[in-house]
């Protein structure tokens, strides 16, 4: 029980060195833990540089990632690289080599993951991967194992730190997508190119995992409805304020008639909701089950060190069971259930009207609505004359009568833009 595990590293930026740094710091209390040492045995980086402050044997370091994790002696590898190749191939070459593997990777969870579940149970090793969705939230345990004798119904959550900021500052100072993508970048929150997050690839990545996790079914990326708040306007947001609302990009997945749909894209909820309150680049994830009933998640959902926590409760989890023997639990998709299109999921839609103010207006538009079967929860109508809008919120309907119906709305004399159309979610 006194030998070590030995732990390869493959990727050493944000998130691998933290993860170098406790592994080395905490060694005492990790070995406590997990009943044995946990050793560094090799680190594999890009290009070889000094790393000063990071408590590690330069000669750990490699760029020979291939070579470190097909050697005998690794127990345990740690995947920070990211991306699809060659992480991917990397990871296929640990565990045929019969190590257990933690991955932070939601790229190629979400883009591949069946091929990884199948190779850890061909070779009878763990695959886990806490630290993919929302950094140090534990999310994916709870569904994984918590909430596994219960029956999931709805999932729904702010699972990208960057684009919240973005939105909160919009709802607090007023503020443009533009200012407050700017803001958020002179912070630190905003990548240099920060299309992922704002176009909503990162959250639709998550929004998979969380989705196949909750379900027992494999969803695939490509199944994930996206869209991204670049075209959310400092109007959307102040409308939003005046009904009561925040706008959020939320990833929601949810069973619908014995199907799943899951989509990403920005809507209103109501400030009463919990997920309303959360703030700058706070994540949170709500999840509705049967028996549990309402549950929240709440916390940092990136940088080093939170997802660095994530990474190393995983790493002690893999460890404990190469030291006392046995696996965790492998992929569940026993469910196998149909993935709904967002062509016939049904969502409430909150649509602003720049319309002259006169008589038969109200009629007029409710009739567009009623002919293409969308009924009308709400109206308010703001100012007047030149500057008169109509603010309609619908009951549910699907995007393609939405759709139609706002082309029936642009072509009336009597209205003069649609400004706004969003989706109201959380209610």
């Amino acid at each position: 029980m006194d030998k070590p595990l030995r732990v390869a590293l493959l990727g050493c930026g944000v998130v691998g060195s933290e993860v170098a740094r406790l592994i080395v710091e905490n060694g005492d209390d990790l070995a406590a833990r997990v009943g044995r040492p946990l050793e560094l045995a090799g680190i594999a980086v890009r290009r070889k540089r000094e790393r000063p402050g990071l408590p590690v044997d330069p000669d750990l370091f490699t760029t020979d990632a291939t070579g470190l994790v097909s050697r005998d002696d690794i127990d345990l590898v740690v995947e920070v690289i990211g991306g699809i190749e060659p992480a991917r191939s990397l990871i296929l070459a640990a565990m045929k080599n019969g190590a257990s593997v933690v991955s932070a990777n939601k790229a190629l969870l979400a883009e591949d993951g069946a091929t990884l579940f199948a190779a850890a149970q061909e070779h009878g090793v763990d695959l886990y991967y806490e630290a993919a969705v929302a950094g140090a939230i534990p999310i994916l345990r709870p569904l994984r194992e918590s909430l596994v004798g219960d029956q999931v119904q709805r999932v729904l959550g702010i699972v990208n730190g960057t684009t919240n900021f973005i939105l909160s500052s919009m709802d607090e100072t007023g503020a443009g997508f533009a200012e407050a993508l700017d803001e958020a970048t002179a912070l630190g929150y905003a990548e240099a190119d920060p299309t992922a997050d704002v176009e909503g690839f990162d959250a639709a990545a998550k929004a998979a995992i969380l989705a196949s996790l909750a379900f027992h079914t494999r969803v695939p990326l490509g199944a994930v409805h996206r869209e991204g708040i670049t075209e959310v306007t400092a109007a959307d947001v102040a409308s939003a304020k005046a009904m009561g609302h925040v706008v959020k990009l939320l990833a929601i997945a949810e069973l619908v008639d014995g199907a799943v749909a899951v989509r990403v894209h920005p809507a209103m909820i109501p400030r009463e909701h919990p997920l309303a309150s959360v703030r700058d680049a706070f994540n949170a994830v709500f999840v509705q089950s049967a028996a549990a009933g309402q549950l929240m998640f709440y916390g940092r959902g990136a940088g080093g060190a939170p997802t660095a926590s994530a990474v190393l409760g995983d790493l002690v989890a893999v460890a404990r069971h190469r030291t006392g023997g046995g696996l965790g639990p492998g992929e569940s998709s026993y469910a196998d259930l149909p993935v709904r299109p967002m062509g016939d999921t049904l969502t409430r839609y909150h649509v602003s009207l720049d319309v002259d103010d006169r008589p038969g207006v109200l009629a007029a538009v409710a009739t567009a609505f009623a002919r293409h079967g969308v009924s009308i929860q709400t109206v308010r109508q703001e100012g007047h004359a030149d500057d008169a809008v109509l603010v309609l919120v619908t009951h549910t309907a699907r995007d393609a009568d939405l759709a139609a119906t706002v082309e029936e709305l642009r072509a009336l004399e009597i209205v003069r833009d649609v400004s706004s159309v969003m989706r109201v979610e959380g209610v």
